[in-house]
């Protein structure tokens, strides 16, 4: 069910970025207003001209601006009229000289003059040029000539903005109270969303060290690519401090929480940052906001001394520990989100019952157990809650009573929790939700179409994936008008024979996911539905060929028909057909012929899965026109092709999986080909024959690490391959050993794995000692091949490596005692070669059983019925620490990447199983 939760948090992502960053907006970005008093002075005429002038530089657009009550204050800018009675433009009561231009949102466009006469107003101490067009001009140096100035905004909406580096003249304005150069959107934002605006760390720390009146700081989506300077603790005078996604990295400085005036601290989205919560002492801060930081930690129970606050935001961070009673004596508390940390323990809901204002409440995906007092729970104790977020908070039995007291709801998230039992009709009473994601529980019994009938707002509803539900759509679906309004619906594991009727009359309908049900066929009313973004008919039982109508959704963005019982051959639009399509999924079919080669340029393609079908003849060239691929999978076909070097100019190619094919040849590249990002890499079960050239071994420069013992270069590496996807939130990852299910919990599984995987092929010569410099490998399997020489000893720096494979080969020599320092090594098998010699002795090499070594007539060792005769042996290696390792027998890898979603982007997952031992799965899931 790894894609419908993923759809279930889409929704939730987006409705709690929107609320996030609407309050962002309104506490981080918008520009202060400033009225025009009275003049009692006539304006000085140079100034008036100095004002035409800038007039003159610039043309009206409504499209300059995007606030909609904007409009074009400088067409009151009239030369025979006094300049302080113009239109946004302030003098001083008794000298006359222009203090302020206030120009916010007046339409307009045009590139800023470096040497604008707007410099020459010396006396100017306000200017607000806010959310106009500047054709993405630089900051002019001169500002740093308005040495009177105590408000700047240059503040500005999605691409009408200022770039380049923000000039260091600008640290000059020692009088400033108030600096905004951020930018904000008006849609939920994006992960690709391009920071126009550079701010050099010694900028930054000049600024703060010369305005020291700072009362209101907003660098918002400006780049800093730094660590903060301890100049900003000291910085009493500070009341707003807006550095949401400015890639700032390092240790964030305790002290900025205890400035005395801080009452707005907005650290989103700055993935690297770290930081703890320190004990507070002050009543003033009002908003927090960590979201997607690496803040770490425990919340401490001092937390109670914030009394004014009332945004409290630390989700998708790594805290831990128990969330303190405390909080529920923070009475002002309206929204409050943990969700995605690593909190535990019991928590009883009812201590937020107290919290009048609490308005969003989300916990999801901790740790936490959830219990409540039932009888202390009534319409009159229960706060005005309207968003409640307990997806995976290990709910047990059915479903809680009180919720049903919680009459403002709009979003309810009971996603992957152990709920038992049939759905209680109070959910379908409450008439406010446009939210309701019942999947991945227990849940059984029959949902008729009425039932829903007074949900007259839903927008999505989950019911699949995990319940045993089965829907019934009654004898009359004519009038289904109060079904309209629902554009995500998800209905997988429902026990479907057909496609429901109904689904026809939602005519905003978006996304549909009926995975894991019994349909045999599509109706071809389906194929009208032009408005569909994703269909997932995935893991049913459809029959027949793929329709070309297929091509008919032009809007589509996500596509998996896999597990299915489809033939015939893929139609040839499915390449061409949609700018939109990022993920295609057709894997586990009977689909036949050639991948067509209709893929054209500017293609959205990010995830290609062909996967197990029959399908045969050489990859299509034309794959080279989709840019933006991170996975292409084409395993266990009947592909006829030689190596794919061609692939190595995809610039963000992360997976490619070629197994269980007929590729043949020499694993080369005829020119220089570098795989940019490549992390995995699986070539095994084919014909590839000849050396292994180290040429080809040089190319995969990403799964080398610039230090072993530092992975942080690697995890930027990542980065992109996570963010251009989805936000992963939960993994459950399996992978087959010692002929179990094991089950790995966490993102940090698809962070450190690399992996090369050539076995069963036929090819020979030495293994190049240059493999020993990819230091950030966790897989190597050179199994089943015709290797000869001797083990490189370099295999000994690859610091990562949890899996070597090297056995069924003709390497001959001793096991290199450097292979001793691969401490966090789980696999080794150099089983049924020609080694010889003692088998290396330390605490790694002791666990490996006799399984790894047989077959080497010339090996011995403890492990073995052969002793060996000398002990006399140099000292080997050891190390404090060893991480506890099982021993396995591991024939087989296969890697599956699960790139899921739509919009925001595609989830990432990867997971690492045995070939031979059923499917393996990884749970996703997806926030907007």
């Amino acid at each position: 069910m790894g894609f419908l939760c993923s759809l279930a948090f889409s929704m939730q992502f987006l409705l709690l970025f929107s609320s996030l960053f609407s309050t962002t907006l309104l506490t981080t970005c918008l520009p202060l207003n400033h009225s025009t008093t009275t003049h009692h002075h006539e304006c000085h005429q140079h100034e008036s001209y100095a004002l035409l002038q800038f007039k003159e530089s610039f043309v009206i657009s409504k499209y300059a601006s995007y606030n909609p009550f904007s409009y074009p204050k400088t067409l009151s800018w009239i030369p025979s009229t006094d300049c302080c009675h113009w239109d946004g433009i302030q003098c001083h009561d008794l000298t006359g000289h222009v203090i302020g231009i206030h120009l916010r949102s007046s339409q307009l466009y045009g590139s800023m003059d470096p040497n604008s006469t707007l410099f020459s107003l010396l006396h100017l101490q306000s200017l607000d040029l806010s959310d106009n067009d500047f054709n993405h001009s630089q900051i002019p140096p001169k500002i740093g000539e308005l040495s009177r100035l105590r408000y700047l905004s240059l503040s500005h909406v999605n691409e009408n903005t200022f770039s380049g580096e923000v000039p260091p003249q600008l640290s000059q304005l020692s009088n400033l109270l108030s600096l905004d150069l951020c930018s904000y959107t008006l849609q939920p934002v994006p992960y690709d969303l391009i920071n126009h605006l550079q701010l050099k760390a010694s900028t930054l720390t000049s600024l703060t060290q010369n305005s020291t009146r700072l009362e209101h700081l907003r660098l918002s989506f400006v780049t800093i690519s730094s660590s903060l300077p301890h100049s900003l603790t000291n910085l009493t005078s500070l009341q707003r401090l807006s550095l949401y996604n400015c890639k700032m990295h390092g240790e964030f400085p305790v002290g900025i929480f205890h400035l005395p005036n801080l009452t707005h601290l907005d650290l989103g989205r700055n993935q690297h940052l770290r930081g703890i919560m320190p004990n507070f002492h002050s009543r003033k801060l009002v908003s927090i906001n960590l979201h997607r930081t690496s803040f770490y930690g425990t919340l401490p129970t001092s937390i109670e001394n914030l009394t004014s606050l009332d945004w409290f935001a630390i989700s998708d961070c790594n805290f831990y520990g128990t969330i303190p009673s405390s909080l529920g004596n923070l009475t002002q508390l309206a929204q409050f989100y943990v969700t995605d940390n690593g909190f535990e323990g019991k928590l009883a809901v009812d201590m937020f019952w107290k919290l009048k204002m609490l308005n969003t409440l989300d916990l999801s995906n901790n740790r936490l157990s959830l219990f409540s007092k039932e009888s202390a729970v009534n319409k009159t104790t229960v706060p005005p809650i309207q968003w409640l977020g307990l997806g995976s908070c290990n709910l047990s039995g059915e479903v809680p009573t009180w919720i049903m007291n919680l009459t403002s709801l709009y979003h309810l998230d009971l996603f992957h929790n152990n709920l038992q039992g049939e759905i209680p009709y109070f959910l379908f009473m409450l008439e406010n939700l446009t939210v309701l994601d019942l999947a991945e529980n227990m849940l059984e019994g029959q949902i008729e179409l009425y039932m829903l009938s007074k949900l007259k707002r839903i927008k999505f509803l989950g019911l699949g994936g995990g319940n045993k539900l089965s829907f019934i759509e009654g004898k009359n679906t004519s009038n289904l008008t109060f079904l309209s309004q629902i554009q995500t619906l998800d209905l997988s594991s429902c026990n479907l024979v057909r496609f429901p009727k109904f689904i026809q009359h939602l005519q905003e309908l978006t996304e549909l996911y009926l995975s894991n049900n019994g349909i045999k066929t599509i109706p071809s009313w389906i194929w009208n539905r032009t408005t569909l973004q994703v269909l997932d008919i995935s893991k049913n039982s459809l029959m027949g060929e793929i329709s070309p109508s297929i091509c008919n959704l032009q809007s589509l963005g996500y596509l998996d028909l896999s597990s299915n019982n489809l033939v015939g051959m893929i139609p040839s639009c499915l390449g061409s057909f949609s700018q939109s399509l990022q993920f295609l999924r057709l894997s586990k079919n009977k689909l036949t012929g050639n991948i067509p080669e209709t893929y054209v340029k500017g293609n959205s393609l990010q995830f290609i899965d062909f996967g197990s079908n029959r399908l045969h003849g050489p990859l299509p060239r034309q794959l080279i026109n989709c840019r933006m691929l991170e996975f292409l999978d084409v395993s266990f076909n009947h592909f006829n092709d030689s190596f794919p070097f061609w692939l190595g100019s995809l610039p963000i190619l992360n997976v490619i999986s070629l197994r269980n094919n007929k590729f043949h040849g020499a694993i080369m590249c005829p020119s220089k080909c570098i795989f940019v990002k490549l992390h995995i890499i699986d070539l095994s079960h084919n014909d590839f024959s000849g050396n292994l050239s180290s040429d080809i071994i040089k190319n995969f420069r990403s799964m080398t690490l610039s230090s072993p013992s530092d992975p942080v270069q690697f995890k930027d590496d990542l980065y992109h391959f996570q963010q251009s996807s989805v936000d992963v939130s939960l993994f459950l990852f399996r992978m087959f050993n010692k002929g179990v299910v094991m089950n790995y919990l966490g993102r940090q599984y698809l962070h450190h794995m690399v992996a090369i995987d050539l076995s069963c092929n036929k090819i020979s010569g030495e293994i190049p000692e240059i493999m020993g410099s990819l230091n950030s490998l966790v897989v190597l399997n050179l199994s089943n091949n015709m290797f000869t020489g001797t083990i490189p000893s370099s295999l000994g720096k690859i610091s990562n490596l949890e899996v070597l494979d090297l056995s069924f080969n003709s390497l001959s020599g001793n096991i290199p005692q450097q292979l001793t320092e691969l401490t966090f090594l789980d696999f080794f098998n150099v089983s049924f070669n020609n080694l010889s010699g003692p088998i290396p002795e330390n605490k790694q090499f002791s666990t490996f059983e006799d399984n790894s070594y047989k077959g080497n007539k010339g090996l011995c060792g403890i492990q073995l019925v052969k002793k060996c005769e000398d002990h006399s042996k140099l000292p080997l290696p050891t190390h404090d620490g060893d991480q506890d390792s099982e021993s396995g027998s591991l024939f087989e890898l296969y890697w599956m990447v699960i790139l899921i979603g739509y919009g925001g982007g595609l989830v990432a997952g990867l997971a690492l199983g045995n070939a031979f031992s059923g499917d393996v799965f990884i749970l996703l899931k997806r926030k907007f």
